[in-house]
């Protein structure tokens, strides 16, 4: 059984450290079109990340219970080697792009992830951000362990590309060299993913490698300042609200819901999933009796879209 280290705990003094250092150039240099920093938004975030914490020692219960069958079942082996670790990164990370889009057009999945993006502000504790029900994310990494992947060394793996998505969460950081940009993912890679405008929406899904993006058509680059947040923001800093808001939404829409598809749609389309109009009736075809055009927009779902 391999033993790898803790790379999440390991990595918390240079989280505090990092963030310190943000705060300080945001005092001392500020740029008055970057969010920046604001005491209730950055508490709510670091409650939301040490929430997380005890959530997934929980959810890690039955998760390890699947992974350790499924491990026990399948005749293949992966040792944890220094040549085998990077495949296994590699792999890892190919499935977390798969994983991160499923949860922004999976309606049910996104009320998890939703969380992360609550924020309208971009920053290293936005990073910490992070939901209370991850409970969503472990079926995307079965094909790992049937090919023979230790879960414990799917979780070293989790937990390098988490760390490394620490530091791309900033706007202190400009673009990088084209080589660095063209292969990972970057600060600049990132904004656009946290940005509301329609153009930066369910793009740049990639964890440590943005090439995942530009293979499956869901790159974007980062052409105007990305305005942060839901489009239709959550006015709250009580985690409890900001853990569950979306979950909330989906149960007010499915009372609300007149047929079982539209139930259905509700829980497992996109977040923006709307039910299709019932055909009007010939008299009121009219440009009379027609819906003004604004009418479709303001009828916006009840869940907010990330950027």
């Amino acid at each position: 059984m391999p033993n790898p280290p803790d790379v999440v705990l390991w990595s918390i003094p240079a989280f505090a450290l990092l963030t310190v250092l943000e705060v300080i150039s945001h005092r001392l240099h500020p740029d008055e079109n970057a969010a920046g920093y604001e005491t209730k938004d950055a508490a709510t975030s670091v409650g939301m990340g040490l929430g997380s914490l005890g959530f997934d020692l929980l959810w890690k219960i039955p998760i390890v219970a699947v992974y350790t069958a499924l491990y026990e079942l399948t005749p293949a082996r992966i040792p944890f080697l220094w040549w085998t670790v990077p495949l296994m990164l590699l792999a890892q990370d190919f499935l977390y792009y798969w994983s991160h889009r499923g949860h922004h057009v999976v309606r049910i999945l996104w009320a998890c992830h939703v969380v992360h993006h609550s924020s309208r502000r971009f920053n290293l504790t936005t990073a910490l951000r992070q939901p209370w029900t991850t409970l969503t994310v472990w079926p995307f990494y079965l094909p790992l362990i049937a090919w023979g992947v230790h879960p414990a060394a799917l979780a070293f793996c989790s937990s390098v590309n988490l760390v490394y998505q620490f530091w791309v969460h900033t706007e202190r950081i400009g673009t990088l060299p084209r080589p660095f940009e063209y292969v990972l993912n970057t600060p600049s890679h990132h904004r656009v993913h946290h940005a509301s405008q329609g153009g930066y929406l369910d793009r740049n899904f990639g964890g440590i490698l943005i090439v995942w993006d530009r293979l499956f058509g869901s790159f974007a680059p980062e052409t105007e300042r990305p305005v942060f947040g839901l489009t239709k923001n959550i006015d709250t800093y009580n985690p409890l609200r900001v853990a569950t808001h979306e979950y909330v939404a989906i149960a007010r829409d499915v009372r609300a819901a007149t047929t079982w598809r539209e139930r259905a749609g509700r829980v497992f389309r996109g977040p923006g999933w709307q039910p299709s109009a019932a055909p009007l009736p010939p008299a009121a075809t009219s440009p009379a009796a027609a819906p003004p055009p604004s009418a479709a927009r303001h009828s916006a779902p009840t869940a907010g879209r990330a950027r």
